[in-house]
Parts: structure tokens; sequence; C-alpha cells
């Protein structure tokens, strides 16, 4: 076994292997030094091995009975088969080979994960500041700690022939549907890959394929992926990955955040409708600004009219080319801070936003209004913290850009016509997503848009999503 156990690593100088006796058997312990805290192994096995020796404590029993009971390490447990021994000594297991062909291990990982942080992505203002990490039972446990039930269930998956990557499907068993979880296994078990890097990977074979706007959430924050729980919705944990998918996730759902249920209903409402309105002018403006200046001149009044046509006599292209480059052009800058470290990005924001926007409209290459609605268009798209979203958000941009420049604001109306078809097509999970508008529910009116001024009005769940607990509270 040693034997093949060094041939299978090329003898890799990170897996050591070390000899004991105990009464005249020998032993070897294997681990990789890299995943497995070596203190703990001196102090957890060898220091209670050798304090067992001195004692001369007779073994009676089978090896693995005297190592469950020697070892004050919690996890112990037996090899299966080769395969089983591997997965073991790669998740910084230490390996305990018997003369007889027996093998145990004993769980003695290296801490190799960053502590509970702040979320960075989804910022909380007034909610709790914990966040995900990488580790697979830190996150589980983040939920444990919220939801104290016997019915948080978990099902458990290995997903990826090299990473063997665990995955976890995290649900509460007396609201959630089994339909959903069911369709959530089989789905999972279908994806046949090297590898599961991060929760990201599972979107692309979970969603629909069509579908360019997100029906999966990804989120690092507890307290968001409680509220999903507790709606009937099922929760993806991945190792190594400090952001799980709650699914299904409906329109709607990109409206809301965790804060909402932190401040007063009144005013949760008015933030709504702010994050609505800017939804449609981050599609829309720059469309409708083209449409006004290509075709509908009788739709504004003349002297504005006279003050965008005046702006855009020395610019040499199209309204439409003028808007993709500065479109263009602004997502090449918000790329670029991104990507760079945090005091060279805000030298390239200021750098690009100021100078080369200054420098563009005193050459007459790009009119000062379209600047301004290029602007609010990126700006209002910034309201929403979900990647996916924003993507969509740009694409459906140009897509009413074209359009406007073809048919004008009669191009405009085809165009919201082509989205609420397409989102009205999208299903997530077999389920409806633009629920609770289409199909309308009418309970669930009270915390779509507008949320009432009394929570405890709000006494059932989605009835999309639980049909066996609907009742808050039970």
């Amino acid at each position: 076994m040693i034997e093949r156990i060094k041939k299978d690593t090329n003898q890799a100088d990170d897996i050591i292997y070390r000899d004991i006796t105990i009464q005249g058997q020998k032993i070897t312990l294997v681990y990789s030094e890299v995943l497995t805290s070596g203190v703990n192994v001196s102090e957890l096995i060898l220091k209670n091995l050798a304090k067992v020796i001195d004692d001369k404590v007779v073994i009676t029993s089978d090896l693995f009975s005297f190592f469950y009971n020697s070892l004050p390490t919690h996890n112990v447990k037996k090899i299966k088969d080769y395969e089983d021994l591997q997965t073991k000594l790669w998740n910084g297991y230490v390996l305990f080979l018997c003369p007889d062909d027996t093998c145990f291990a004993a769980e003695i990982r290296a801490n190799l994960d960053r502590g509970i942080n702040k979320a960075e992505a989804e910022v909380s203002i007034r909610g709790p500041k914990d966040a995900f990490t990488e580790n697979f039972n830190a996150n589980l446990g983040l939920l444990r700690k919220r939801l104290k039930s016997t019915n948080l269930w978990t099902s458990i998956h290995t997903i990826g022939k090299q990473t063997k990557t665990k995955v976890g499907i995290v649900y509460m068993q007396n609201i959630a549907e089994k339909k959903l979880i069911s369709k959530i296994e089989k789905e999972l078990n279908k994806i046949n890959i090297d590898g599961i890097i991060d929760s990201s990977y599972l979107k692309q074979y979970l969603s629909q394929e069509s579908a360019i706007f997100p029906t999966i959430m990804t989120s690092e924050r507890p307290d968001l992926a409680t509220m999903a729980l507790l709606e009937g919705k099922a929760i993806i944990i991945v190792d190594n990955s400090p952001y799980v998918l709650i699914l299904p996730c409906f329109f709607i759902d990109f409206f809301h955040t965790p804060d909402d249920y932190y401040q007063k209903p009144i005013n949760i409402t008015f933030i709504r409708l702010i994050r609505l309105c800017a939804f449609f002018i981050a599609i829309l403006i720059p469309a409708y600004y083209i449409a006004i200046t290509t075709h509908n001149y009788d739709s504004v009044t003349t002297d504005l009219l006279i003050n965008f046509l005046s702006q855009r006599k020395t610019v040499p292209f199209p309204a439409l080319v003028e808007a993709l480059l500065m479109s263009i052009s602004f997502e090449i800058l918000r790329e670029s801070d991104m990507r760079m470290a945090s005091t060279m990005g805000t030298a390239v924001s200021i750098l690009g936003g100021l100078v080369l926007g200054d420098a563009a409209v005193s050459a007459g290459i790009i009119s000062p209004i379209m600047i301004i609605v290029v602007a609010i268009s990126a700006i209002s798209g910034l309201v929403f913290t979900s990647i996916e979203l924003t993507a969509a958000i740009r694409w459906w941009r140009i897509i009413f850009m074209i359009l406007a420049t073809l048919l004008g604001i009669y191009g405009i109306f085809l165009g919201i016509l082509l989205l609420i078809t397409k989102l009205c097509s999208i299903n997530a999970f077999d389920k409806p997503y633009l629920s609770p508008f289409s199909p309308l529910i009418l309970s669930e009116q009270k915390d779509g848009i507008i949320r009432i001024t009394n929570p405890q009005k709000i006494k059932k769940r989605n009835p999309l999503l639980t049909k066996k607990n609907q009742i808050r509270g039970r």
C-alpha cells in the first residue's frame, strides 16, 4: 500500500511517512504536511500513543477500536477502498496503515481558511456584518447559528473528477417542496466535469440556458440565505467558495435586499421604487435620446431639441455610434477599476471620467449631452449588486438603442414588449420568473414593490415555493 501511494504521488516531498510500533506491531502514519496540521499530529496523536505505550495498555479488541478510544480527535474513520484512502489523504486526514492491511484515518486538518470577515460585494448597512468564507463547515455553521432547528437538512454531493469538491444542498424540510430538492439533486448528479473551483461553475448547469436574466442568486450574506430558507428556497454551499447559490430566484428578488427588513416599511417602499426606476432608466434613457434626436423630433419641446442638435453639430458620428462608443468606454473604465489595486483604480477612474471625457467634448468627438445620458444610464445600472443582472441590463440597453435607431419611439415600445415577453417566458426551476406579478399572487403583493406598514399582516409564504407549510411561524 505504501509503495502504491508513493508511485501515485510521484514520491511527493510533502507526503510524510512515519513508522510507530505498538506492542510489536509496526504501523505507518501517512499524511500531507501542507494539508495536515503538524502540531496537532504531535499533540493529538503521537503524544497520546506514546502515553498508551508507556502505560502498557493491552490491545484487547481490534485496532480500529483501539485508535478510536485512544485518540482525542473526534473523527476517526475506517478506509473503505483505495479511492477512499486518496480522498482522505487529500482532505487533511492522517492515515494509519496497519500490518493486517487494514487502514484507518483521523481528521487533523491544517487551518488554511481565512476567518469570518465582513461582506464586501453586498455591503450590510444596518444588518449583520459576517459573511460566508471558503470553508464548507464554517458556512454551514453560519446558517445553523441562525436557524436552530432540526428541520434544517443537508444533502451532500461530491462533484468533479479531479477536485472532488464537496457540494451541499441546504433546505428546511418542513417548508421546502420535495419536488424542488429532487430536481436540484437530479441536475447536480448529471454534472460530469474535471472540477468545481467556485459555486459559479454550477450556475451554468443549473440555470436556464436561453435566459439572459439570472435565475439563480449568488450571495455572500448568511442573513439573506437564512431568509431564503424560511421562504422555502434551497441553498447550495460549495467548498472553497465564499458565495452560496440561492434557488430558485425571481425577478423581483433583485429589487430586495436584507437591509430592507431592518428599516421602516415606508422607507423601504420608497427605496424599492427608486430601484425600479433605476432599472428602466439604465435600459431606456440612451435609446430615448437616440429616438428624439433621430426620428421623433416632435416628442420634446423646440428649445430643448435645438439645444440637443446644436451640441451634435460637430460630432462626426451617428447617435448610435456615439452612444456605443461612450458605453464601451465606460465598461472599459469600470473593468480596469475593478481589476487594478484600489489606489491605482481611483486614479484610472479620475483620469478616464474627467480628463478624457472633457478632452473628447473639446475635440468635438462626443457631445456633452451624450456623456450625461450614458453616465446616468451606467450609474443606474450600478444600483444592483448582481453581476448577471448588470450584464443583462447592458445587453438590453444595446438592443433598445438599435431598435430606437431603426424605428424611433415605436422601436422602444416594441423593445418593451419583447422584454416583457422574454421575462414571462423564463422559468426558474419550473416557477414563473415574474412571480408574484405574473401569475398575480395577491398575498405576495404585501411585500412586492410596496411593503405594507404592518409586517405582521404578512402571514403566508409564497404558495409557489411551499404548499405544506404556508403559514409563517409554524
